[in-house]
């Protein structure tokens, strides 16, 4: 069973912003912020701190903290 290890799906509904604002936000390909809210990619550290500032929330809010290894 794959265990989603990211939130931003979650955290960009609860925000009420769209993938497509994301993208524009980060300058990055709209396929790559589709990939990190289906969890099938991974956005790095720095990206990730992005992220947060940008929803105005904690990185651990964007972290699935339930994953057993």
């Amino acid at each position: 069973m794959e265990t989603d290890i990211n939130r931003l799906k979650v955290v960009l509904a609860e925000k009420k912003r769209t993938n497509k604002w994301l993208c524009e936000q980060l300058n990055v390909n709209p396929s790559t912020v589709s990939k990190w809210c289906t969890n099938s990619s991974q956005p790095d550290l720095p990206t990730l701190v992005k992220i947060s500032r940008l929803l105005d929330v904690n990185v651990d809010d964007l972290l699935n903290t339930k994953i057993e290894f």
